[in-house]
């Protein structure tokens, strides 16, 4: 055997182990979770769909698994609109101190979500605002925000300048340029950065565990679940979780790449 080919063996057989330390995990998630046994643990005793049966049917956990969608997606939409603003803002109008107000803008990205979680907690009990969905919406939004504006301001190009100077000259106002010009052709960044936004606020338990009260999302109604110990609902709605994940990213291959590609 050859260097090259000893190469390209070493080469495969660390890039299986890396995924292999990513995806055993889910494999022995989706795999317990048709246990049919009252603990989620070694040996599997048997092929069961009693467990799925039990997460759809129980209220609770449909009524986390609905909050914690409706707050990815509005959550998401409200980070990529300021984000895209922001953006748009920045690289096309002179502020003073942009460089200062931009590094302000991604601060939180590189601040612990707990420390961002109890900060916005003190402030809405100053404020006196009741903590439910929409406060957790709030703290998802502040999280997601400055990942939205940094993907979408990267993607901000000089060439862009010049389809936006030329609809102006044929009469387009600035609104008509932002929202007709400059948005489409940053759509795959906006996607990005939307789908990237859903799926951290899909999985996000700090922010949404200081921020709710009676309406919880599902980590929150996942981690009250595992305080009374080990229940084999639990790898069933996990592998639901994991599930929706991957359909998210199908979505986002299927609306992102591939129009990055066609227009590249």
């Amino acid at each position: 055997m050859t260097m090259r080919q000893l190469s390209t063996v070493l080469a495969a057989l660390y890039a299986g182990l890396i995924y292999l330390f990513i995806f055993l995990p889910v494999v022995v998630l989706v795999l317990f979770s048709f246990q049919d046994g009252t603990l989620p643990v070694p040996p599997l005793n048997g092929l069961t769909l009693r467990w799925y049966e039990a997460v759809f049917s129980d209220g609770k956990l449909m009524a986390a698994l609905g909050n914690s969608l409706l707050v990815a997606v509005i959550s998401s939409a409200v980070a990529c609109i300021l984000g895209f603003l922001a953006a748009y803002a920045f690289a096309r109008y002179t502020l003073p101190a942009s460089a200062l107000l931009r590094g302000l803008i991604v601060a939180p990205m590189t601040v612990s979500t707990l420390i961002i979680g109890l900060g916005l907690l003190s402030m809405l009990n100053v404020t006196g605002m009741r903590l439910s969905l929409i406060t957790v919406g709030i703290g998802h939004v502040v999280i997601n925000l400055p990942l939205c504006f940094a993907i979408i301001y990267a993607s901000m190009g000089g060439h862009q300048v010049n389809i936006e100077r030329a609809a102006r000259d044929l009469g387009a106002k600035d609104w008509q340029v932002m929202l007709l010009v400059t948005a489409p052709m940053l759509l795959p960044s906006i996607l990005a950065a939307f789908f990237l936004s859903v799926t951290f606020s899909w999985d996000e338990f700090i922010v949404a565990f200081l921020l709710s009260r009676f309406d919880v999302t599902l980590p929150v109604e996942i981690w009250s679940m595992l305080r009374s110990g080990l229940d084999p609902r639990t790898n069933a709605i996990g592998s639901v979780v994991f599930l929706i994940s991957v359909v998210f990213l199908i979505l986002m291959e299927l609306t992102v790449f591939r129009k990055t590609g066609k227009s590249s």
